[in-house]
């Protein structure tokens, strides 16, 4: 669920992230388990257009290995 910040708040997120060296646009905060985690912005499909050339079953096995990989079902 998504809440939006008081403009103040923010700015004083973006600092603490900052001096973390945290400068992604997404942020996930976990307090149980005190860390954060920065999230990158790429799709599967910005992968796909910067790996070059591909068939399309070499791009079926990527897409399949890098949505592998974010589920966490890697070997």
């Amino acid at each position: 669920m998504s809440k939006k910040l008081v403009h103040e708040a923010a700015n004083q997120l973006r600092t603490i992230f900052y001096k973390l060296n945290l400068d992604s646009r997404k942020i996930t905060v976990d307090l149980y388990n005190e860390t954060v985690e920065s999230e990158d912005d790429y799709a599967v499909d910005d992968i796909l257009e910067s790996a070059g050339i591909l068939t399309p079953e070499e791009d079926r096995q990527l897409e399949e290995t890098v949505c592998q990989m974010r589920e966490g079902d890697w070997d």
